[in-house]
């Protein structure tokens, strides 16, 4: 109150001083500070509007099918006998058949990561405010057309318009806005100490562009997989060779468009983006093709593939794998608020997510109570085609035999006594008129089950009963994956205290995933969930070579240069010299690093004492030998 009271007095103070010093009173001083506040805002709000016109507008042509929900195409049924040199492309909640792309042969990617190299040669002299450039531009086009791009997403991928917009538009849009807001201040040098013997150097780390980056990713969000190692790249001033899955490919003819008219705009070579379509043959090319970092994001099957290939060239390789995420929830988690979130954690792109929540852990004191708020929502979801007319809350499964293999767990883990609360009825593609598997509630699911141990990556909610904060711990730690984790309490210390526990590489608190829409923080697991980042600060910076620089602080007053005691030939008093300066610089306490100094001081004002004492060693070596021998 006294701080208060002592700014109101100076403020008052200094109002009567400008209206003697101005001769206007204190209404006419308000409303000309008023009036000045107002002109800065408007100033402040022209400029934005200026700076938002200035960016370039670009406009990409559509297909029918990317334009319409509704289209007329052939069914396609998977399995069937197809060229070896092509990709079909059809819509997983249709069985619609869009299309073919070329399956690229391991000569033609390795030709496009030498365009690729080309381009970048050029781009990683760019500066940062055409990388800026590049993204707003981007980001203008998103907003534009937020509509377009999930339509084809859903149609691509089978996922629900809202799906789209959370998992392929929002985390996108956030993602270029971190980089565009704060990507510069991480990848500018930065100041490190440079010790207590090298007090006049300078020292910092640099981060320039590690070259070509190649990404290999998976069919679950077709926009966001691509623009996530996309945006990042460029803006580190690398260029980017994808390989996106068979199993969604198809978007990439719009994507690529877009991507294309956005290099152009921006004035960035053609040829930085290239994006790859085919199968295990144009993967292994892309590793083992001369890229300069690979990211893959998929199974932790196809990981060890990866790393074994980047072996031999010996390519870093960041690898993002499966997840099994766990869910717990304490006996004073707030239900009410909880119950939609944890739908969402399951059920969102159909589960098909690798930082999904697979495993939900819920306190025995409101399991049941949990069990009967959840169990008719999950059976009231409905499912379908996400571009039809109905609503929906759950689309397709993407990759063709998922539904069949999330059934053949469902079906296992009632065998063994967990109870089906909703769903598991696997409707066949040809009766259902698409990839479906409904949305599934399982209860008492236990170690032993192949459920606990295997990655779902489907619509299924397997809830565990647990009565201790140990017990839970030990429980979500029995998993081979540890990619993301999430514990809601009443008690927001304790959750922390649980989630400090888990061994994942994220932690929500009271919430799920959320740590992906900060997106200045770094993604990633560990165990068989992966190893290094994307995304945030880390993610960023891993798309550099951190190169470290030291050089003279003052260089007109203190350059570097070899005193003369450990100049060649060594005089008779270097390594004294040497003792010296580690006791002095080094010592634990002030009576060493006394004793240092005085020794130094010895060493520079009596060197000649130091050849008469090595001279007089020599002679009591030379004595004690001889009367060795003589004995």
């Amino acid at each position: 109150m006294e701080v208060i009271a002592t700014a109101q007095a100076v403020l008052k103070d200094g109002v009567a001083k400008l209206v003697q010093l101005s001769g206007l009173s204190e209404t006419q001083l308000v409303q000309l500070a008023v009036a000045a506040v107002i002109a800065l805002g408007l100033v402040l709000l022209l400029n934005n509007v200026v700076a938002t016109l200035s960016i370039p507008s670009i406009k990409v042509e559509l297909t029918e099918a990317e334009a319409n929900d509704v289209i007329s195409a052939p069914k396609y049924t998977p399995g069937q006998p197809v060229d070896k040199d092509v990709v079909p492309c059809y819509d997983p909640s249709t069985m619609q058949l869009l299309g073919h792309l070329p399956a690229m042969s391991a000569s033609e990617v390795r030709s496009r990561i030498a365009r690729c190299k080309a381009a970048q040669k050029e781009w990683r002299k760019s500066s940062f405010a055409q990388r800026r450039k590049l993204l707003r531009i981007l980001l203008k086009f998103i907003i534009e057309n937020v509509e377009t791009i999930c339509r084809v997403s859903a149609r691509d991928s089978g996922k629900p318009m809202l799906d789209a917009i959370l998992g392929e538009v929002v985390v996108t849009c956030e993602k270029i806005h971190w980089l565009a807001a704060e990507g510069e201040a991480v990848l500018r040098p930065e100041r490190r100490s440079a010790g207590i013997l090298s007090f006049y150097k300078s020292a910092r780390v640099e981060f320039h562009p590690v070259g070509v980056v190649g990404a290999i990713v998976p069919w679950n969000y077709p926009f966001h997989n691509i623009l996530n190692p996309l945006t990042a790249a460029l803006f580190a001033g690398d260029g980017l060779v994808i390989k996106v899955s068979e199993h969604a490919s198809w978007s990439t003819g719009y994507y690529g468009r877009m991507i294309a008219a956005t290099l152009a705009a921006a004035g960035a070579p053609a040829d930085l983006v290239q994006i790859v379509t085919g199968y295990g043959e144009a993967g292994n090319a892309l590793v083992t093709g001369g890229v300069d970092k690979v990211i893959f994001v998929g199974s932790t099957q196809v990981g060890k593939m990866v790393m074994r290939a980047a072996a031999d060239t010996l390519t870093p390789v960041v690898l993002e794998l499966g997840g099994k995420d766990a869910v717990i929830v304490c006996e004073d988690a707030d239900l009410d608020n909880l119950v939609q979130v944890v739908l969402k954690a399951a059920f969102l792109n159909c589960g098909q997510n690798c930082a999904g929540g697979e495993r939900f852990f819920v306190h025995e004191k409101i399991y049941d109570k949990f069990l009967d708020r959840v169990a008719p929502l999950v059976a009231g979801l409905r499912q379908g085609n996400p571009l039809g007319d109905a609503p929906v809350d759950c689309g397709a499964m993407c990759m063709p035999g998922l539904a069949e293999k999330v059934h053949g767990l469902v079906s296992e883990a009632v065998a063994r006594g967990a109870r089906l609360l909703a769903g598991g009825v696997l409707v066949p593609a040809a009766a259902g008129g698409g990839q479906f598997y409904p949305p599934t509630l399982l209860a008492d699911v236990r170690p032993g089950m192949k459920i606990w141990e295997e990655e779902v990556f489907g619509p299924v909610m397997s809830v565990i009963k647990w009565s201790s904060d140990d017990e839970v711990v030990g429980l979500a730690n029995d998993c081979d994956f540890g990619l993301g984790s999430n514990v809601f309490a009443g008690s927001q210390s304790r959750a922390r205290a649980i989630a400090a526990r888990l061994e994942a590489g994220m932690s929500s608190i009271n919430d799920f995933a959320t740590t992906y829409m900060c997106q200045s923080l770094p993604f990633g697991g560990v165990k068989h969930s992966g190893f290094d980042r994307f995304a945030g600060v880390e993610g960023l910076r891993g798309l550099c070579v951190p190169k470290a620089v030291a050089e003279d602080r003052f260089p007109l007053l203190m350059r570097s240069s070899i005193p003369p005691a450990w100049q060649l030939p060594l005089p008779p008093h270097a390594v004294a010299f040497g003792v010296s300066l580690v006791t002095m610089f080094y010592g634990p306490g002030l009576l060493y690093q006394a004793r240092g100094l005085a020794s130094l001081l010895h060493c520079l004002v009596f060197p000649g004492a130091y050849a008469k004492k090595k001279k007089q060693n020599g002679q009591q070596a030379a004595a004690g030998a001889g009367k060795a021998k003589s004995t």
